[in-house]
């Protein structure tokens, strides 16, 4: 017998938030969310439900748990794109199709009673988060920004009628030395001819100090018209700068200004901390916290976090320039590679630009859409 609860018990919120730490205890590729934060999606203060309103949902089967599922009302993102959906995320099931039907026929007629017309998903409160389903890659180990799942979710997901909406590629990216001179005399180039600088900071706070409001209208700009993002909230912004307070690596940060001191681009790379946290389930433990903090000084891979051009120097070179930055950041001895993360397939200009480093993509993420 299967039967879906809404989460409303401190006792339910704990096997929402470790059923997937259990589900995947045995599998190395698996990354956790950091615990910590994902209990505060059951706080009335949570920092996207000043936009949205969010459903959970917990599945059983014969009285164990085996499934959990979020339904979204992402209503900033409703209102930009003058759409009427709800947003599925933090899905995970064992191998039985009847639990996937039980948890989706929950969120689906939550949504109906909203007066929403599709479901989408995989999708965060925004592009922040974990998003989309792999659908390829399955033997690589998943970065901390990003969720791992098993290659069944995709068939009982197109089982319920979903359809492909966009879909995503990962690289990883290592260091073309023969590539760097040339790199190099080409970001001179253009940095000389449009009177462009690097951005300096000694640590994260003078950078914050520095860039913190450009930084952030810029991020909303660049990604404007990406698939799945929202504009940024006061909340939001808040808990970016608590995060790159505590992980950011001031010698993966690339900031290029123009003759101004404005941003007109960023790259921010961080430390990958997936696998030092996955032995605790994401929890800074007292033995996590060692393997964390060693990730953050001295990681052997890095995971791009965000890029962003300003649009107005989208067609200017400026991508070289901070290709190059990159590539300087791959010099350090202890770096192995570079995690890209997610990359819409039909973004050509972020695709080409890791076609300058040996790199190969060897994930695929697909996010979905159905009709309610």
């Amino acid at each position: 017998m299967i039967e879906v609860k809404e989460v409303r018990t401190p006792k339910e919120q704990r096997e929402f938030l470790t059923f997937p730490l259990k589900l995947y205890r045995s599998n190395p590729n698996y990354a956790p969310a950091l615990y910590m934060d994902e209990k505060k999606i059951f706080r009335p203060d949570y920092v996207y439900y000043d936009t949205s309103d969010a459903v959970y949902f917990n599945a059983y089967k014969d009285g164990k748990m085996a499934g959990r599922i979020s339904g979204i009302l992402q209503k900033a993102a409703n209102e930009k794109n003058n759409e009427k959906r709800i947003r599925f995320t933090r899905y995970d099931v064992i191998d039985d199709e009847e639990v996937s039907r039980a948890l989706f026929q929950a969120v689906e007629d939550w949504g109906r009673s909203l007066g929403m017309e599709e479901i989408v998903g995989p999708l965060g409160f925004s592009d922040l988060e974990r998003e989309g389903l792999l659908i390829d890659g399955f033997d690589k180990p998943a970065t901390f920004e990003e969720q791992y799942n098993a290659p069944y979710y995709e068939k009982h997901v197109e089982a319920l009628g979903f359809q492909t909406e966009v879909e995503w590629v990962e690289s990883e990216v290592r260091l073309k030395k023969e590539s760097m001179e040339t790199l190099d005399k080409m970001s001179d180039m253009v940095m000389t001819r449009y009177e462009l600088h690097w951005g300096e900071a000694k640590n994260t706070k003078e950078f914050l100090a520095k860039y913190q409001d450009a930084f952030f209208d810029l991020l909303d700009r660049s990604y404007d018209k990406v698939y799945g993002t929202v504009p940024f909230t006061p909340g939001m912004k808040k808990m970016m700068i608590d995060n790159f307070n505590l992980i950011i690596n001031m010698k993966y940060v690339a900031v290029i200004l123009d003759k101004e001191e404005n941003p007109v681009c960023f790259g921010i790379c961080f430390p990958a901390l997936g696998q030092a946290l996955r032995k605790s389930g994401g929890r800074l433990t007292p033995a996590a916290l060692p393997r964390v903090f060693y990730a953050i000084k001295h990681p052997k891979v890095i995971d791009f976090g965000l890029i962003g051009v300003d649009p107005a120097w989208e067609n200017r070179g400026v991508s070289v320039c901070m290709a190059a930055g990159v590539m300087h950041m791959l010099e350090d001895d202890e770096i192995e590679h570079c995690e890209t993360n997610l990359n819409l397939v039909d973004n050509a200009a972020i695709r080409n630009l890791w076609k300058r480093f040996n790199s190969v993509e060897h994930k695929r993420r697909r996010a979905y859409v159905k009709k309610l």
